[in-house]
């Protein structure tokens, strides 16, 4: 069955780095759109960024933008996202997850609703 599994999570201080991984099995991985979003308490989950599948194209939101990188390497299921100078609003759980097959554009990958399988997520705490 599909398993999507986050690690790299933790505390860091702002302005430092996490890298997450997510590591995937169960199914043809370098088929598939891949995605990150987040969730902090008390907030609805957001679109953080996501992967085509073949790595060629990424997309971010606003405010990650020029901080976050996605990455993936198909040979080895995964996918990552690397986080630079972290500030104490990207707190939150992370979660990785994959699309479903099918169409879309630079808006459409954000929506939540187009992907199918979540990891369970991982805590990212930014300390000030």
């Amino acid at each position: 069955q599909v398993q999507l599994v986050e690690s790299g999570g933790g505390l860091v201080q702002a302005e430092g780095s996490l890298r997450l991984s997510c590591a995937a099995s169960g199914f043809s991985f370098s088929s598939y759109a891949m995605g990150w979003f987040r969730q902090a308490p008390g907030k609805e989950r957001e679109f953080v960024a996501a992967i085509t599948s073949s790595g060629g194209t990424t997309y971010y939101a606003d405010s990650v933008k020029g901080r976050f990188t996605v990455s993936r390497d198909n040979a080895k299921s995964t996918m990552y996202l690397q986080m630079n100078r972290l500030k104490p609003e990207d707190t939150a759980v992370y979660h990785c997850a994959r699309r479903s097959p099918g169409y879309y554009d630079g808006v459409t990958i954000r929506d939540a609703g187009a992907y199918g399988y979540w990891g369970q997520g991982i805590q990212v705490t930014v300390s000030s």
